[in-house]
């Protein structure tokens, strides 16, 4: 007899003892986010059906282009999690913002805030490529009955008690942490249901791939150039294979899998970087380093870094723990 695979939801009850504050929010906050997550995916997966690819005409505050699925997968995301009633906060990448929720039957009972990435690489849609969504969890610093405050959300990445990506590629998975290993569970799209695929994911300690956008090298700074030329070179196990999707969920999947390291450095047309400290930094930090890897800006731990604005943007290189080591030796030595 085949053994039955665990749901993730039988897995979020059976594990709610392991989490520091024992008690049925988080479990409801991490189903809410499931929930969501199959909504989006049944709309990313008919993106090319429908005219809800391109872009929606609105640039969010970065500046970027909104692609409709972006804005699409937003509001499915701040929708699920403002009905079910868990969460005070909600900071998204796509709001200038953060939204406070009132909770419906008392003022401002609930404790977490949640920030998200709702659809991260999502230039890759119109092509067919995986994209995925980001999410981090912190209880609230201020007192439960008040109004969240901005304080609330920048908390450094080591405050975090839960953080998760799904990524919704050839088959859709949702991975996540609440600082006792990392977990992946595959949605079976025949039933709904998300199964416990990947129990216990690790990264390998050194790998073979070394994910960064080539097409930057000229901006980059000297450390990082350097370790670029490290990757290519004909010795020991290199040169090192390179593997960009530009999907940073996707590629930090497949290194977490595989044995990699992704960098997106600081350069000179970005020089804090351009990823987002709070959206997609300190989630992926908080799993990679659950999952044994590394997360740094080249030079300090990623999860030590206090923010000081909602869209902050650091540089970022994480993956397995050797690789990300011997990257930060050629920032010091540079």
């Amino acid at each position: 007899m085949t053994h039955k695979k665990q749901t993730l939801g039988e897995f979020i009850i059976e594990n709610q003892s392991s989490f520091q504050y024992s008690s049925g929010e988080l479990s409801s906050l991490l189903n809410s986010l499931r929930l969501a997550a199959k909504i989006v995916n049944h709309e990313v997966n008919k993106a090319g059906l429908v005219d809800i690819i391109g872009a929606a005409g609105d640039t969010n505050i970065q500046g970027e282009d909104q692609q409709k699925l972006d804005v699409y997968a937003n509001e499915k995301f701040i929708q699920t999690l403002t009905k079910r009633n868990i969460v005070c906060g909600i900071a998204s990448e796509e709001e200038d913002d953060f939204i406070t929720i009132n909770s419906q039957d008392e003022n401002h009972q609930n404790k977490y805030v949640v920030l998200i990435d709702p659809l991260d690489g999502s230039s890759n849609i119109d092509v067919n490529v995986s994209v995925g969504t980001i999410f981090s969890i912190y209880r609230r610093v201020t007192p439960v009955g008040t109004p969240v405050m901005l304080k609330d959300f920048l908390q450094k990445g080591s405050e975090q008690v839960a953080a998760g990506y799904i990524v919704y590629g050839t088959s859709t998975m949702l991975v996540y942490t609440t600082g006792d290993g990392v977990n992946g569970f595959t949605l079976n799209p025949a039933i709904g249901s998300f199964y416990l695929s990947h129990p216990c994911m690790e990264f390998p300690e050194s790998g073979s791939i070394y994910s960064v956008n080539e097409g930057n090298y000229i901006h980059f700074p000297q450390g990082i150039k350097n370790y670029i030329k490290y990757c290519q070179k004909e010795e020991e196990d290199r040169p090192y294979t390179s593997r960009y999707i530009g999907s940073l969920v996707s590629d930090f999947h497949r290194n977490m899998i595989k044995g990699g390291i992704y960098l997106y450095p600081q350069s000179s047309k970005n020089p804090n970087g351009k990823l987002r400290l709070l959206y997609e930094c300190n989630p992926m930090a908080f799993l990679a380093e659950q999952a044994r890897g590394k997360a740094s800006d080249g030079y300090t731990r990623i999860m030590d870094i206090e923010p000081t604005e909602l869209h902050q943007r650091v540089p970022f290189v994480c993956g397995s723990r050797l690789m990300v080591e011997k990257a930060e030796e050629f920032m010091k030595n540079a």
